[in-house]
């Protein structure tokens, strides 16, 4: 079966009609540790009838491409794309079936990303979920065990997910995030952490997302980078994107900027002044 058309508008269950999500199209190319690839893919592999794909768990520090891996695996299995986006205020009919007034002054029923991919046969992807409370997790409990259903209470119905649905999730080690009960990390696994690239690997990230970028400033901010982990910064390759791109804007000025001083302003203006103390030599014009 061929999963990537885009599916119908909406379906009726038991008589109710759930207008449908639309899937995503952002591009998400994954580059380098392809085995975390393999990872996602190996726990939605059923080797039986009678087995169940697992719900992966990609935990890692914001900005080390979590969310890419998901879509990316995602399109690699031949599956729509559905990203649902957590956070403290996510409540559980958000994650299901929302009710709107419809221009005839009757209700409609959308179908949440989750609920989607749910009936068309997609994976579901929930980004950042440990932003989500409890009362909301609970909600999906069933639909994360060999149930594989949701009810929402709003729209008076049970949907059972397609035999082609699949789940992931990912979330940020920071401190603003909710603690997950016990029943709901259980039904999270396997978990797989996601660490800064090797260098080489933030390189090619650096080319596939700036591909107009010169060989200079890449391996610019790939020192950077590589300075920054040394130290146990934060420091990303996403800001790592976000340095060499606005340096590149910096660099259309007129007369031709020094490199060095445009590459170092970026540094400041992305992260802060305290991250200069990772430049390197101070690179020609």
């Amino acid at each position: 079966m061929d999963h990537t058309t885009e599916q119908t508008a909406a379906v009726t269950i038991e008589g109710v009609t759930l207008h449908l999500a639309h899937a995503d199209q952002f591009p998400a190319s994954w580059v380098g540790q392809e085995e975390l690839i393999d990872q996602v893919l190996a726990a939605w592999l059923m080797v039986d009838e009678r087995d169940l794909p697992l719900n992966p768990r990609l935990l890692g520090r914001p900005g080390v491409g979590k969310t890419t891996l998901a879509v990316a695996a995602a399109r690699r299995s031949g599956r729509p794309v559905y990203t649902f986006q957590a956070t403290m205020d996510t409540r559980p009919e958000d994650l299901l079936v929302t009710p709107v007034i419809s221009e005839q002054g009757r209700i409609r029923y959308m179908a949440s990303p989750v609920v989607t991919a749910m009936v068309t046969g997609g994976v579901a992807v929930i980004d950042e979920g440990n932003r989500m409370s409890e009362k909301s997790w609970a909600s999906l409990a069933p639909l994360l065990d060999n149930r594989r259903y949701v009810e929402s209470i709003v729209a008076g119905v049970k949907i059972v997910a397609h035999p082609e649905f699949r789940f992931v999730t990912t979330m940020n080690q920071d401190a603003s995030t909710y603690e997950l009960p016990e029943y709901i990390h259980s039904r999270l696994m396997p978990q797989i952490h996601i660490d800064f690239p090797e260098p080489h690997e933030e390189r090619l990230i650096l080319a596939e997302n700036l591909p107009f970028a010169d060989d200079q400033i890449l391996d610019y901010v790939v020192s950077f980078l590589s300075r920054a982990h040394e130290a146990e910064e934060p420091y990303t390759v996403r800001d790592g994107i976000n340095i060499g791109r606005y340096a590149l804007k910096l660099l259309f000025e007129s007369p031709p900027p020094d490199r060095a001083r445009v590459l170092a302003r970026s540094v400041s203006m992305i992260l802060g002044p305290e991250a200069l103390v990772y430049l390197e030599v101070p690179i020609g014009r």
